[in-house]
């Protein structure tokens, strides 16, 4: 369980701060990233966001072996708003395009990085 106080405000201040590095990327007229494979784009947006949902899952009061449902749902839907308001705020900066399957990479990346913290804390825990 993240019962320290100290703990849960250090994965705050991270999510925020890497929240704030992806409203600063998605800022960018364009970045020039070398294309190494298809979909790319794709799974640049599942891993940022997989890293935000972990981090916000790492904020939340989670109980020893149970799965926190209710905090894990929260998290999920936290971070899937954040990622539908990136594509919209992606629809005013030039040169760049919002595209719901960013969104949708955007929502599979923060399950995955919220259930990964969870897996993650089970087995240290036991």
């Amino acid at each position: 369980m993240i019962a320290s106080n100290t703990l849960r405000r250090a994965f705050l201040l991270l999510a925020l701060a890497w929240a704030g590095l992806i409203w600063y990327l998605s800022d960018q007229s364009g970045l020039d990233i070398p294309q190494a494979f298809d979909s790319q784009d794709k799974a640049l947006h599942l891993v940022a966001f997989g890293v935000l949902g972990f981090l916000v899952m790492g904020t939340q009061q989670l109980p020893g072996n149970a799965f926190p449902t209710g905090s894990f749902w929260k998290v999920c839907i936290l971070c899937a708003g954040y990622g539908v308001l990136d594509e919209y705020h992606q629809s005013f900066v030039p040169g760049r395009n919002p595209d719901v399957f960013d969104v949708a990479a955007d929502i599979t990346g923060a399950v995955l990085g919220a259930w990964l913290l969870v897996v993650l804390l089970r087995r240290v825990l036991r």
